[in-house]
């Protein structure tokens, strides 16, 4: 799961990073342990679209060698994703608002 949680965090080659993304207000992590959208503009969800289907596959590797449901394990790398966003990144909380920490 370290090399799980190491692996969603780094940014890669693209054209907007996550974390720029992040940085720029234009995402944020949520408990699904999927990133979702805060700006709607194209880059913005192409690049969510492509994290997230990343992340999925991620998921399903770490389930199947655990023997756990992909559900269990989106939902515990939510759980420090959102846990360990840096000041100023936004997050969705529990009632489904976007927060700033």
């Amino acid at each position: 799961m370290v090399m799980l949680c190491g692996w969603l965090c780094c940014g890669s080659a693209l054209a907007l990073t996550v974390e720029q993304a992040k940085m720029q207000g234009r995402v944020g992590e949520t408990l699904s342990g999927y990133l979702a959208p805060v700006k709607q503009d194209p880059e913005t969800l192409a690049l969510v679209k492509r994290i997230n289907q990343a992340r999925e596959q991620q998921y399903q590797d770490v389930a199947t060698n655990n023997q756990i449901s992909t559900a269990d394990v989106a939902k515990l790398a939510g759980q420090k994703l959102v846990t360990r966003a840096g000041k100023g990144e936004y997050v969705r909380g529990i009632n489904g608002q976007w927060l700033q920490k």
